[in-house]
């Protein structure tokens, strides 16, 4: 079937384009002899009429004061006065026409705002397909539209696996068709389709001499600023097992596999994953940069050279589901693929970088620690070496349904301060509605800094329909309409799109509600459309880490060290208690998940909880300023302590130091939007002094283990009243019998009365996915009231009553590793496999 480029609707004529030898030319009247005629496909003739009369029809059933306040456009939106398709996009026309004549380098549009008014004032197709004709004689107008050229991707979406937003990217999911290819020509007459790799080998490595159109499945195309260069990801998409083939370095053993059969092809090798190749513009120097065991993916070129991309090679495991998902987070390398060093060394999965206009790199991040997991998916900005991850929007919601339940394909829109995305869904792909987010707009903890451009589309798996929130998120329905815009203004985007949610095509939208076709292949969908014009370089951040080894000053440099900067830890979002006097700040390491089934083992009191260690304390001066030096390489979290050692704030989300790097906070979970607001009438005082070093917790924090950390205190003055004997009373704190899931009678008779934030999907919507200081840890602890109670603050050493607040405050975990449960039961020391600090020894910091 033949590929559709620039579909057209005139007075009831379909004007499409097929196929001819190499590339594809539009077909019409002046078509050559050698084009063949064809019907257009009944994917590629979207019916927009019967599109737009279904949703007059459905009107009622979305939230239209919600939408009326979130839209970018009024016009965007379907009104009361709407009878008809022609009402519909009679107006949208017109505004879109009033819109031009607004803009610098305005077209001269009198002949079109003429034929506007003396169309018909009838409902007709007959009219309707008149109108439609003329509204794309105006869009074509545009003079924003400066490119000839537009590259993009073929690729349908996932054929197997998980329906799910990681194992979309893994190349065994994927379905063996597509390319990278050039639109040229897209707004005239005659657009033609070219294929970069129609001719194209590999120059090489282990695909050396081999062509990979078809071959194989294609995502995350990207451009270099001058326009000369792509980037993109190929899998040879392999999901079949080999004969003989191990599971060595896979965390997924085949017993795993044989007991989830219906993800035995989740087995990762070179040829199962994506890897990364760099192409020029012209179809020349096709190069692979990456190989491997690993999926690399969504490349992104930076202003200093390097390449950031998003990469499995961090380690950690999904700590939701039964199958093998690896987590994939920011990394970087030389233009050459040489020197690959990580950005995040965050637990879960990240998405798509991009570089906004100060320079920065933004991304998505999926964020849940110690909360629900389907919370958090949203916008995150670092320096491009990797510095200083932020959130400033959508990271903490008071309801998840209230606001998208995930964004991607997050951009910067040139002449704005604003960003597009697709409001994408965690059970689904990388589509959705596309909306702006704009920073500068407080964080509500909803949608107050969102404004939807597509509001005829739901936010994926948070709405039931168009501005009206699930009661409780749900998988339907289906609204993976739009994908991978590109913007050109706040007002005009290059998008993928099909209501269909299959057959995507290549789209020219404004903010209007118009939308106008330029390419659509039925076979394949397309992906990732990409004006190939030249574009601003953002400025380029000096390296303020030496992790690369060409920012080091030289090879013996230490790399296992950073500091950590407090201003004010007083500095919040939310009041403090009353009379709270903080002393010190403590340090812990999340150790991401290193296996592949939920809860194995359950680690301890809430669902899904991260294994962690307490790397040590620190002191926090009078002013709340803390100086302090912290290991290098893993995640990391921050508790802020009182006068009796206890936590009144937690956090909940993640840091981490690359080595060199002086990360500095204002406070603890200050205000986005007001950073900025504290000056400091002199030098804090933890900066008139060195650095401070972590002095190190008890025995048995690092890992935290409930059999090293809290039974000693129990074997010493517990035990002996409370052994399970007929002589003794319940409950049973021994440490030496062991129930369900491997915890200890001691660790099941006290879990009723600990404290901890649960992880994994709907587990967690009764808690609340931030913290309030002075309502966390021990403070919020039954146990902690119970033994306050009954004195045992003054009748146990204060080594020991430290110990028990410091496992309520650590989220009341039973094991600090993801193996060997049982010899962590029995009190024994094991070193987990991924998140220990990467230039720490481990032996130095366990206890």
């Amino acid at each position: 079937m033949a590929p559709v480029l620039a579909l057209r609707t005139l007075c009831g004529v379909v004007l499409m384009a097929v196929a001819v030898g190499g590339g594809e030319r539009l077909a019409g009247r002046e078509a050559p002899a050698q084009v063949r005629s064809a019907a257009a496909p009944a994917t590629a003739g979207l019916d927009e009429y019967a599109e737009i009369a279904a949703q007059i029809a459905a009107l009622l059933s979305g939230d239209q004061r919600r939408l009326e306040q979130e839209a970018w456009r009024r016009e965007s939106l379907l009104l009361d006065t709407d009878r008809s398709p022609v009402d519909v996009v009679r107006r949208r026309t017109s505004a879109l026409l009033q819109h031009l004549r607004g803009l610098p380098a305005a077209p001269n549009l009198e002949r079109e705002a003429a034929a506007l008014a003396a169309l018909p004032n009838d409902a007709s197709r007959a009219t309707f397909d008149r109108l439609t004709a003329l509204r794309r004689r105006i869009a074509f107008k545009n003079p924003l539209l400066t490119f000839n050229r537009i590259a993009f991707l073929k690729h349908n979406k996932q054929v197997r696996g998980d329906r799910h937003m990681v194992d979309q990217y893994f190349g065994f999911t994927a379905e063996k068709a597509g390319g990278v290819y050039v639109l040229e020509d897209p707004f005239g007459d005659r657009p033609t389709v070219r294929s970069l790799l129609a001719e194209a080998r590999v120059e090489g490595g282990r695909l050396a001499g081999r062509r990979l159109e078809h071959a194989g499945s294609f995502i995350s195309l990207e451009a270099d600023y001058d326009a000369r260069t792509l980037l993109f990801a190929f899998t040879e998409a392999e999901h079949t097992l080999p004969a003989g083939v191990t599971y060595d370095p896979n965390v997924w053993s085949e017993a795993d596999a044989r007991r989830s059969p219906q993800h035995a092809f989740y087995h990762f090798r070179p040829e199962s994953c994506y890897h990364l190749f760099r192409i020029n513009a012209d179809g020349s120097g096709l190069t692979q940069l990456t190989d491997g065991p690993w999926n690399d993916f969504d490349p992104c070129f930076l202003p200093n050279g390097r390449i950031a991309f998003i990469s499995t090679r961090i380690g950690g495991q999904l700590r939701c589901g039964f199958r093998p998902d690896p987590a994939y987070t920011l990394h970087a390398m030389q233009p050459d693929g040489r020197d690959i060093i990580p950005l995040s060394f965050h637990d879960t999965n990240e998405w798509q970088p991009s570089v906004d206009h100060q320079g920065m790199i933004v991304y998505t991040r999926w964020d849940y620690v110690d909360r629900d997991s389907d919370v958090a998916h949203h916008l995150w900005h670092c320096f491009p070496d990797g510095r200083d991850p932020r959130s400033f929007h959508g990271n903490y919601p008071d309801r998840r349904e209230s606001r998208p339940w995930m964004e991607m394909s997050i951009r910067a829109i040139p002449g704005s301060h604003r960003y597009v995305a697709v409001t994408g869904a965690h059970h689904g792909q990388a589509y959705g509605s596309l909306v702006m987010i704009d920073l500068q707009v407080p964080d509500d903890r909803a949608s107050g800094q969102l404004r939807r451009l597509t509001p005829e589309v739901p936010f994926a798996e948070s709405e039931s329909a168009p501005g009206v929130p699930h009661a409780k998120g749900k998988h339907s329905p289906p609204a993976e309409v739009y994908g991978t815009p590109w913007p050109l203004s706040e007002d005009f985007h290059l998008v993928v799109y099909d209501p269909g949610q299959r057959h995507y095509g290549i789209y020219l939208i404004d903010s209007f509600g118009n939308r106008e076709l330029l390419y659509r292949d039925p076979a394949v969908a397309c992906l990732d459309p990409i004006p190939l014009q030249p574009r601003p370089r953002p400025p380029a951040f000096p390296p303020r880490t030496i992790q690369a080894e060409a920012d080091r000053p030289d090879s013996a440099a230490d790399l296992s060290l950073g500091t950590v900067i407090v201003t004010n830890v007083y500095e919040s979002d939310q009041p403090w208690p009353s009379g709270t006097t903080i002393r010190r700040l403590r340090v812990i390491n999340l150790f991401p998940k290193e296996n592949s089934i939920a809860d194995e083992p359950n680690i301890g009191h809430a669902a899904q909880s991260l294994a962690r260690g307490v790397l040590g304390t620190v002191p926090v001066e009078e002013d709340g300023s803390a100086h302090f030096l912290a290991p290098t390489g893993a995640g990391l979290y921050f508790q802020a302590l009182d006068d009796r050692g206890l936590a009144v704030q937690t956090m909940r989300s993640a840091t981490y130091l690359h080595p060199g790097e002086t990360l500095t906070c204002v406070g603890c979970h200050e205000s986005k939007q007001h950073t900025g607001r504290t000056h400091f009438r002199a030098t804090p005082l933890a900066l008139q002094r060195p650095p401070s070093r972590l002095q190190p917790e008890p025995p048995g924090s690092y890992p935290l283990s409930f059999a090293r950390l809290v039974q000693p205190v129990l074997d010493r003055h517990c035990v002996s009243c409370h052994d399970s004997s007929a002589a003794t009373k319940p409950p049973s704190l021994r440490g030496d019998r062991f129930g369900k899931f491997g915890w200890s009678e001691a660790f099941h008779s006290l879990r009723p009365y600990a404290w901890g934030m649960s992880g994994g999907n709907g587990v967690a919507l009764k808690e609340r996915q931030y913290s309030l200081p002075g309502q966390v840890g021990a403070r919020a602890s039954r146990l902690h009231a119970l033994l306050l109670r009954r004195g045992y603050d003054r009748k146990l050493p204060p080594e020991d009553w430290y110990r028990i607040t410091l496992w309520l405050d650590c989220n009341s975990n039973f094991y600090g590793a993801y193996h060997d449960p049982s010899a962590q039961a029995r009190g024994e020391i094991v070193r987990p496999r991924f998140g220990v600090p990467r230039w720490s020894v481990f032996e130095d910091l366990a206890r």
